[in-house]
């Protein structure tokens, strides 16, 4: 992962995952969130790129997703065919809030719309959860 300068195009810094990145990051109160294929979601500090937390998903997939942050929330989905693939994380601390079993990947990047995060899959469905739901 890396930040570089919008003006110059010079390192800022950069931080090394397990794995590739694909997701594009999200920025949210001065924090940096990613998904990566070492099966992680990381929230960096947007300022010196040191690592805040990470959250290991379940069953060894990668997160390809690129995360969503709204009323302190990180909603991001993981590759796993099976078990518990979008996840609910608080933004602060990177404890799961929530999670829900989608029957294939989820590969999307979820948006927030009027209180509601969507999402879609790989099983060809597009899915929506209330904000409320994710609140601690």
């Amino acid at each position: 992962m890396y930040a570089l300068n919008a003006r110059t195009g010079g390192k800022l810094w950069s931080y090394p995952t397990g794995n590739l990145v694909e997701s594009s990051p999200a920025v949210a109160d001065g924090v940096v969130y990613v998904g990566s294929w070492d099966d992680n979601v990381y929230a960096l500090n947007a300022r010196t790129g040191t690592k805040l937390w990470s959250y290991a998903t379940d069953y060894d997939y990668p997160v390809v997703s690129s995360p969503a942050v709204a009323n302190g929330v990180v909603y991001v989905g993981s590759w796993s065919p099976v078990g518990q693939n979008f996840y609910a994380l608080n933004a602060h601390t990177g404890a799961k809030l929530w999670s829900y079993a989608i029957s294939s990947g989820v590969e999307s990047s979820p948006t927030v719309v009027n209180g509601v995060v969507y999402v879609g899959s790989a099983d060809g469905h597009v899915y929506a959860f209330g904000l409320k739901k994710g609140r601690e």
